[in-house]
C-alpha cells in the first residue's frame, strides 16, 4: 500500500502519457441525487467501447431486481475497458496495453485477470477478440523483456521511480519482483482465449519463444543447483518490500518446488516455496503443453512441460501439507522444505482459498481443500481473518491485518456452493464499497470509508465476474 501511494504521489500525473481522463465523479467518487447515478466517464472519455460487453451489462441488469447491486454492476464490469486500456499496433500486430488503475504500468497478473471475463463475449466483438489477442502479443514482449519483471511500461523510456532497486532493472520495467504468478497469468490467458475461439494467428514464433523462457525461468528458481541469477534488494522501511538473505529470499531445501520471492501481493515471502502459485504453476505448464501440441511442431518443449508440472505436482503432494492439530491434513501457504511452514492466506489470486476457482483442487483433493478453506475462514486461527463493526473477511500484511480485501470476499463465494457464502458475500460487498459503486484494494473493518486505491480494476472486473457468474448459475439468489 506505502509503495503505491509513494508512485502515485511522485508521479506529475496520474497515468501520464496516455491521456487517460475519468470524469470528475468518477475521479471524486461522490454522487449526489441520484443515489445510482452512473460513475462511469461519458463516452467520449472512455478508453475502449465494446457492444458484446454494453449488451452484457444490460442483460444482466435485467435479473439484477437490487438497483444497487445493478449500479454496482454496470460501473464495474466494464471498468477495465473504460479506463484502462490503450489499443494499438506494434511490430504490425495488435497491442494493448492495460494499467492497474491508479499505477501507469501493466502488471502481467492484473492485466490478465482484468480482461479474462471479457473471454466469453470476445466471438461477439471482433474488436474486443483484437484487444484481447493484444495483451497476448504484449505479454510475450515483456516476458522476453524480462520474465523475472512483475509489471512493465508502455513506453521503454519511461523512468521507474524504483530505478535505484538492486537488482539487474532493464528499460521498459517499472518493478522488478520475482512473482511465479506472473508467469502463470500469461499462459492462463492465451490458453483461455484459445478455448474461447480466439484468434489463433498470436500463437507464432515469438509467442513459443517466449513461453520457453517461462519454462526456463521455472527451472532456474527449482535451485536446484544454485540460487539462480534473480537478486532483489531495495532500501525501504517496509520490510515486505525487499527480499531477505542478501536478495534471494530465506533459505530453501532443492524438492522440486518454484522459489518465489515475492507475493501476489507484491509483498516478499517468509518462505519462497509460495504454495498456491505452485499449484498455480502445475495448470498452467499443463495448459502450456496442450497449447504447444497444438499450434506447433515442439514435441520435446511440450514434453518438458508436462514433465515439470508432474515434478511440482509430486512435490506439492509430499511437501505442502501440514497436520494441523484442530483442522487436520491441511496446505500451508509457504514453505522452506527444511521442514518450516506459514499458516496465512493472501487476498489476491492465487491464495489457497482460490485453488478452485484456478482450477488447481481437483475432487480428489476436496477433504485438503476444505479443512484449509476452514483454517482460512476461521477467526481467531488464521491471524489474518479478522472481524469488525460492519464486516469480516481475509485480509493480509500488505494493506493491514484490519483491512479487509473485497477480493477475498468474492472469492470465498465464487469457490463455494454454499448459498449462505455466496448471499453473505454480496451483502458485504454492497455494505462496504463506501457508497462509491466500486470495489477497493481493501477497506477498513469497522469503517469502510477509510479504504485503499479507489481506483483498482482488477477488483471491479472481477467483482463483474462474479456477478455473471451468479446470474448464470443461481439467479435466484438475486431475486
Amino acid at each position: 500500500m506505502i509503495k503505491r501511494r509513494l508512485f502515485i504521489k511522485n508521479s506529475a500525473i496520474l497515468c501520464a502519457g496516455i491521456a487517460l481522463t475519468p470524469t470528475e465523479a468518477y475521479t471524486q467518487l461522490v454522487h449526489t441525487g441520484d443515489p445510482f447515478l452512473s460513475q462511469r466517464p461519458p463516452l467520449k472519455d472512455r478508453r475502449f467501447t465494446s457492444k458484446a460487453v454494453e449488451d452484457k451489462i444490460l442483460e444482466v441488469k435485467t435479473v439484477l431486481k437490487d438497483k444497487e447491486l445493478a449500479w454496482m454492476f454496470e460501473n464495474c464490469f466494464p471498468n477495465t475497458l473504460d479506463t484502462t486500456v490503450t489499443v494499438g499496433v506494434l511490430n504490425g500486430k495488435p497491442d494493448t496495453y492495460v494499467i492497474t488503475g491508479d499505477i501507469d504500468a501493466m502488471w502481467l497478473r492484473d492485466s490478465s485477470a482484468q480482461v479474462w471475463p471479457y473471454l466469453s463475449l470476445m466471438k461477439k466483438d471482433a474488436a474486443l477478440e483484437k484487444l484481447i489477442t493484444g495483451v497476448i502479443n504484449r505479454h510475450a514482449n515483456c516476458v522476453m523483456i524480462d520474465p523475472y519483471a512483475n509489471a512493465f511500461y508502455k513506453d521503454e523510456k519511461q523512468q521507474s521511480d524504483w530505478k535505484q532497486d538492486e537488482t539487474d532493472m532493464k528499460p521498459g520495467v517499472h518493478e522488478r519482483k520475482w512473482e511465479v504468478d506472473s508467469l502463470c497469468y500469461v499462459i492462463r490467458l492465451a490458453h483461455g482465449y484459445w478455448k474461447a475461439g480466439g484468434d489463433p494467428s498470436c500463437f507464432d514464433k515469438e509467442w513459443l519463444a517466449a513461453m520457453k523462457v517461462i519454462v526456463k525461468t521455472f527451472k532456474e528458481q527449482q535451485r536446484k543447483n544454485n540460487n539462480g541469477p534473480y537478486r532483489f534488494k531495495r532500501t525501504t522501511n517496509r520490510p515486505t518490500d525487499t527480499a531477505a538473505a542478501s536478495g534471494y529470499g530465506n533459505l530453501t531445501k532443492p524438492n522440486g518446488l518454484v522459489c518465489s520471492v515475492f507475493r501476489p501481493s507484491d509483498d516478499g515471502t517468509v518462505f519462497p516455496y509460495l504454495i498456491p502459485s505452485n499449484f498455480f504453476a502445475v495448470v498452467s505448464l499443463r495448459q502450456l503443453a496442450a497449447l504447444v501440441k497444438t499450434f506447433y511442431q515442439e514435441k520435446e518443449f511440450a514434453a518438458e512441460c508436462e514433465s515439470l508440472a508432474a515434478e511440482i505436482d509430486q512435490a506439492l503432494k509430499e511437501h505442502a501439507t501440514i497436520d494441523h492439530k484442530k483442522f487436520g491434513k491441511m496446505l500451508a501457504y509457504e514453505i522452506d522444505g527444511y521442514g518450516s511452514f506459514y499458516l496465512i492466506d493472501d487476498s489476491n489470486v492465487p491464495s489457497l482459498l482460490s485453488l478452485p476457482y484456478l482450477g488447481a483442487i481437483n475432487a480428489a483433493d476436496q477433504i485438503l481443500y476444505q479443512n484449509t478453506r476452514k483454517f482460512l475462514l476461521s477467526y481467531g486461527d488464521n491471524p489474518y481473518y479478522v472481524k469488525g463493526k460492519i464486516a469480516e473477511g481475509i485480509s493480509g500484511p500488505h494493506a493491514g491485518r484490519d483491512n479487509i480485501w473485497p477480493m477475498g470476499i468474492i472469492m470465498r463465494a465464487m469457490t463455494s456452493d454454499n448459498e449462505q457464502d455466496i448471499t453473505h458475500s454480496l451483502k458485504l460487498l454492497k455494505a462496504t464499497h463506501a457508497n462509491t459503486g466500486f470495489m477497493h484494494e481493501s477497506f477498513n473493518k469497522d469503517n469502510a470509508t477509510k479504504f485503499t486505491r479507489k481506483w483498482f480494476a482488477w477488483a471491479n472486473t472481477l467483482f463483474g465476474e462474479f456477478i455473471i457468474k451468479i446470474v448464470n448459475e443461481k439467479p435466484h439468489l438475486l431475486i
